[in-house]
């Protein structure tokens, strides 16, 4: 019964490793692919956070390099990601009843596009949201770094997702 079980085991690493296109970290990358590359991410909103296109591009690779086995190049790698942020904004959420704004609500839009050089169906173009909600009595410079660090965790969780996690 031991040995049963141990060959068990020993087939699921084989057949998980074996194929070389699952990683434990969970991403589903094509065997082939050895590189990677993250275009900076411009800042093209109408609210400028200046460290947020740093920020938001230095989460995105330091993802993807903790996650996958593949090599950073600056361009034209076989996977590449680019894109810009596009909106960055806050807005009332909560109003009371004197008119004034209980909650305030950050977000944050990014547009990435992917590319996998090795199949296509796998690249696309799409705008990935979130946000965070703060006291209005709080100014937005006091909380600004902790809840774009919070966004920009889930941006970047989602964008991995979508590029190299087939769920």
């Amino acid at each position: 019964m031991k040995r049963l079980r141990l060959y068990i085991v020993l087939l699921l690493a084989v057949v998980c490793n074996g194929c070389g296109i699952y990683s434990f970290s969970g991403a589903s990358i094509p065997a082939e692919a050895k590189t990677v590359s993250v275009q900076y991410f411009p800042n093209q909103a109408q609210l400028i956070n200046p460290t947020l296109s740093n920020d938001f591009t230095t989460a995105l690779r330091d993802a993807v390099m903790n996650q996958t086995s593949l090599d950073m190049v600056e361009a034209g790698g076989d996977l590449a990601f680019e894109g810009e942020i596009v909106d960055y904004k806050t807005t009332p959420i909560a109003i009371t009843a004197g008119q004034t704004a209980a909650l305030n609500r950050l977000t944050i839009t990014v547009n990435v596009r992917f590319v996998n050089t090795f199949d296509e169906t796998k690249n696309f173009e799409s705008r990935f949201t979130h946000y965070e909600d703060y006291p209005s009595d709080q100014d937005l410079n006091s909380v600004q770094e902790s809840l774009t660090g919070t966004i920009i965790e889930a941006l970047v969780e989602d964008v991995f997702n979508k590029a190299l996690v087939n769920w």
